[in-house]
């Protein structure tokens, strides 16, 4: 466990140091197009594949791209990791995020998320930040965009109970379009609340897009029960893979961040 501290240590050290570099190379985008600025956020992500790999034996397999439709879309995600919320982007055409009002507050990269488009919700507002959420996904997804939810909203250690957001339904309803679930077991690698980074396979599975118009009940049950299963089985084969390679899997807490 000492080799993957320091290799943790020396991976979170490299990690900022990248980002703090790509941060003073986008300062020009701010006043260029979003995709200006989107491009080296795909810089960043692949930086962080590259290091990830070499420096952590962190390999990344992302399983079922050719489901991902093309046109207006609503992503529905697990949500175990930091990690997913600046890789997946990349896998989808003019994406944006639902996401926390808080994190606009964060110097630089909250005028990041405002530049591209987020949606921010507070989510102490009730039903009116609902209301004003489910409204602004419905424009953004009718222009064109690919709306990318975490139904949960916040990350979950992996083996957490299910927890899937009824506010997801309306919001899917709403846009009318198909939904791409995904599953992954990021959160045995990139944990959340520490900086350790443990080896193994990271696994990101796209799984079959499910028809617009379904009733809302019906809908949140296939989408969660197709993610459940498919994380639940990636789950378990990395955790396996890292019984191997360093003898006992970590142990994570089942409860929200």
């Amino acid at each position: 466990m000492l080799l993957i501290f320091l290799r943790s240590l020396v991976f979170n050290v490299l990690f900022y140091t990248v980002l703090v570099c790509l941060a003073l190379v986008a300062l020009p985008t701010f006043a260029l197009p979003p995709r200006a600025m989107l491009t080296v956020a795909g810089w960043w992500a692949k930086a962080t594949l590259v290091l990830m790999r070499v420096i952590c034996n962190i390999k990344v397999e992302f399983r079922g791209v050719e489901k991902i439709p093309q046109g207006p879309l609503v992503i529905a995600a697990k949500h175990q990791s930091f990690w997913e919320t600046f890789v997946l982007p990349g896998f989808f055409h003019r994406p944006i995020f639902i996401l926390k009002r808080q994190l606009l507050q964060i110097p630089v990269f909250g005028q990041f998320l405002v530049k591209t488009g987020m949606i921010a919700i507070d989510r102490n507002a009730g039903v009116k930040a609902l209301l004003d959420m489910t409204r602004r996904a419905r424009e953004a997804v009718r222009s064109g965009k690919q709306l990318v939810i975490f139904p949960e909203g916040t990350r979950r250690a992996p083996g957490a109970p299910p927890d899937y957001k009824t506010g997801f339904a309306q919001i899917y309803s709403s846009c009318g379009v198909q939904c791409l679930p995904v599953a992954l077991n990021s959160g045995l690698f990139w944990p959340r609340r520490t900086f350790m980074r443990y080896p193994g396979t990271l696994v990101v599975e796209f799984l079959d897009p499910l028809p617009p118009g379904l009733p809302k009940d019906e809908f949140l049950s296939r989408v969660q029960t197709v993610i459940e299963e498919a994380t639940g089985c990636l789950v378990e084969a990395g955790r396996r893979e890292q019984e191997r390679l360093i003898g006992s899997a970590p142990s994570y807490a089942p409860s929200e961040s």
